[in-house]
């Protein structure tokens, strides 16, 4: 079967799911990548990546579900309602309730809400940040974490080379007007 039809079977209830599909309109690493992107991308990844490991069909299912879900905390940690939110709290605390060092904490809880996840999903979900979450604890937490390192690498430098095309536009037009 190819990976096209089998991703789909493996993720078609996240994909369709409202609050997942809601993810389009959220910003993520910069350029025009939504939160959705970035989620499905690094799916594809990890399922591409837990497939040449040679993980069992389960296990690829596993870590391609925990994937699609690691970023699925539900806020734009860039609203002025979070940032008051981390406002309350002050030294140690307030860096662990920053977006970098909890979101996949609340990923892995709202997840839980909407989809059926076993200990190692979870898991995994949790601590894809590392080295700022915890220490990755099964082969499948390692590869979500491997695999969302490599797409939001991917996503960063389209969105610099983005950004510097930008700069050199706006001062070739400033040069050609002088």
């Amino acid at each position: 079967m190819p990976m096209g039809q089998e991703f789909e079977e493996m993720t078609e209830d996240i994909l369709c799911h409202p609050q997942f599909q809601a993810l389009r309109s959220f910003c993520h690493h910069g350029g025009e990548n939504s939160l959705y992107d970035h989620l499905v991308d690094s799916a594809k990844c990890a399922y591409r990546l837990a497939a040449a490991f040679g993980l069992s069909q389960e296990r690829v299912r596993a870590v391609t579900r925990a994937a699609l879900l690691h970023d699925f905390f539900g806020y734009d940690w860039r609203d002025e309602s979070h940032k008051q939110m981390v406002r309350q709290y002050t030294g140690w605390k307030r860096l662990k309730q920053m977006h970098a060092f909890s979101h996949g904490a609340y990923a892995a809880k709202r997840a839980s809400l909407y989809f059926t996840l076993d200990d190692r999903q979870r898991g995994a979900i949790r601590s894809h940040m590392f080295p700022l979450a915890p220490v990755p604890r099964s082969s499948e937490a390692w590869i979500v974490t491997l695999a969302d390192k490599m797409v939001a690498s991917r996503e960063m430098s389209a969105a610099v080379r983005w950004h510097v095309r930008q700069l050199y536009h706006r001062a070739r037009l400033s040069v050609a007007h002088s």
